[in-house]
C-alpha cells in the first residue's frame, strides 16, 4: 500500500531563513521580550497543571477544577497586561502567539492522551521554560513587524539588520526570530510560493534509505553514499568534550569561562556537521527531483535506530532530514512521491514478487530468490520494489504490464 502526494498547482508555504546582524540595543530587547515570553509560557504550564490536578503538596479534592483553554488563557494574559507595567512594555503579538502555541502542544498532548498511545509514542505535556535551558524563539504575525529599507522592525521599537542571502518570492505573511545555540540570531520568514514545474522526464525512481549508504535508487547514477560528516569531526569534537569533562563545576555553581569557551567550541562541531548534512541532502534532492517525474519513497522511520548498535551512523547518515528535503523538494517542483510503507521490503522479490519466510540478516548484502533464481544486490532489490508496490514498474509483481496507458519509463 502506498501514500500519494502530489504537489498542488496552487500556491503553498515555505520558510526563508536569514541570518541577523543584531547590535547590543536589539539583543537587548529581543531577550527582554523573550523573558516576558517565557513567564507567560510557564504561567499557562502552571494553570494547565492546576487544572488536570497536577499541583504538588495539594490534596485531591483542594484543587481548584478549573479549565485551560485558549478563552481562558486569553483572559490570563488580558488581566497579567492589566496589572503588570513590565509586561505592557513589550508586544502584545508574541505573547498572543506564545499562547497559541502552547495552546496547540497542550492539545496534542490530550489527543495521544485521549487515543491511548504508548507512553513512547505520546507527546508530553508541555514543560516549563526556564531561562538557562531555553533558546529565545519569538513570534510574529504580519501586524507585528514589517520591511522597511532593508531591515526587519519588531513590534517595540526592536531594528535588525537581515543578511540577504536571496531574495524574498513574495511579502511575508509571518516571522520567526530565534537564536541558536551558538548565541546567532536567525529570521524564519513565512512565504506564499507557487509550484515551479520542471520539464516532464517521464521516468520514475525507487529509493530505499540505509545505513551503508544513505538512499540506495534504481538508478545507479542517483544513488547517496554515505557522507560520515560526524565521523570525520569525531576527533575534533573529542577533543572539545575531554575539555568540558575537566571543568564541569560542580553541581549548583556556575560555570567557568574554559567550560563555556569548550561548550561553544563543541557545539560550532556540531552546528558545522548538521549543515554539511543539510547541505548534502538538498543538493541529491534537487537532482532527483530534475531527473524524475515520479518518486517511489521508503516511507522509513529511522527513530527505532536510535536504541540499535547502529545509532551512531543511522543519525550520521540524517536519513529523516534527507527525506524531508526529498519530499519538500518534490512538493516545490510538482513532483510526484509515492510513500511505500516498509514492511518486508527486504523480504520480497522484485522479480516476481516471491516473499522469504525469515527476515535476512543485515551481512546478507545479496538477494536471491529461491522461486525465480534472481540475484542482485540487496538495497537495489528492495529499491525496485518500492516501485513495484507503487505500480510505476511497467512489469510488475505479476510479469506482466498492467493495463490501461503505459506508466513512465522506470530508471
Amino acid at each position: 500500500m502506498t501514500t500519494r502526494q502530489q504537489a498542488s498547482e496552487e500556491s503553498g508555504h515555505a520558510r526563508y531563513t536569514y541570518r541577523l546582524r543584531v547590535s547590543s540595543t536589539a539583543s537587548a530587547g529581543l531577550n527582554a521580550e523573550w523573558a516576558r515570553c517565557r513567564w507567560i509560557w510557564n504561567e499557562c504550564v502552571a494553570m494547565s497543571r492546576k487544572a488536570h490536578g497536577l499541583s504538588k503538596g495539594l490534596p485531591e479534592d483542594a484543587i481548584e477544577k478549573v479549565t485551560c483553554g485558549p478563552a481562558q488563557l486569553d483572559k490570563m494574559l488580558t488581566e497579567a497586561r492589566t496589572s503588570m507595567g513590565w509586561l505592557r512594555e513589550g508586544s502584545s503579538v508574541p505573547q498572543q502567539q506564545i499562547i497559541r502555541d502552547f495552546g496547540k502542544s497542550r492539545a496534542k498532548a490530550l489527543k495521544d492522551i485521549k487515543a491511548k498511545l504508548p507512553m513512547r509514542q505520546r507527546a508530553g505535556m508541555p514543560r516549563v521554560k526556564r531561562k538557562r535551558d531555553a533558546l529565545p524563539s519569538l513570534n510574529y504575525t504580519r501586524r507585528g513587524f514589517r520591511l522597511k529599507d532593508g531591515r526587519l522592525r519588531l513590534a517595540g521599537g526592536i531594528a535588525l539588520t537581515v543578511v540577504w542571502s536571496r531574495d524574498l518570492p513574495a511579502d511575508p505573511t509571518s516571522v520567526r526570530v530565534y537564536r541558536d545555540s551558538l548565541g546567532h540570531w536567525y529570521a524564519s520568514f513565512v512565504v506564499e510560493t507557487a509550484t515551479e514545474p520542471l520539464p516532464a522526464t517521464g521516468r520514475a525512481i525507487g529509493i530505499d534509505w540505509g545505513v551503508k549508504e544513505t538512499a540506495t535508487t534504481t538508478s545507479d547514477a542517483h544513488d547517496l553514499p554515505h557522507p560520515q560528516r560526524g565521523r570525520t569531526a569525531a576527533a575534533k569534537l573529542a577533543r572539545y568534550q575531554k575539555q568540558m569533562a575537566r571543568r564541569k563545576p560542580p553541581r549548583g555553581k556556575a560555570a567557568s569561562k574554559g567550560y563555556r569557551a569548550a561548550s561553544r567550541a563543541a557545539a560550532k562541531v556540531h552546528k558545522k556537521a548538521a549543515r554539511q548534512r543539510q547541505d548534502t541532502g538538498r543538493k541529491w534532492a534537487k537532482r532527483v527531483v530534475r531527473d524524475f517525474d515520479q518518486l517511489a519513497v521508503e516511507d522509513f522511520r529511522p527513530k527505532f535506530l536510535a536504541k540499535s548498535t547502529m545509532a551512531r551512523k543511522a543519525a550520521d547518515a540524517a536519513i529523516g532530514a534527507t527525506k524531508t528535503a526529498l519530499t519538500e523538494m518534490a512538493r516545490k517542483h510538482g513532483r510526484i512521491v509515492h510513500l511505500v510503507h516498509p514492511a518486508h521490503t527486504t523480504m520480497e522479490c522484485a522479480q516476481c514478487g516471491a516473499r522469504t519466510k525469515h527476515a535476512l540478516p543485515l551481512s546478507e548484502r545479496t538477494y536471491a530468490c529461491i522461486a525465480c533464481g534472481a540475484v542482485s544486490p540487496r538495497d537495489k532489490n528492495s529499491a525496485r520494489v518500492m516501485l513495484v508496490r507503487a505500480g510505476l514498474d511497467p512489469a510488475g509483481a505479476d510479469g506482466r504490464s498492467p493495463l490501461g496507458a503505459p506508466l513512465p519509463e522506470a530508471a
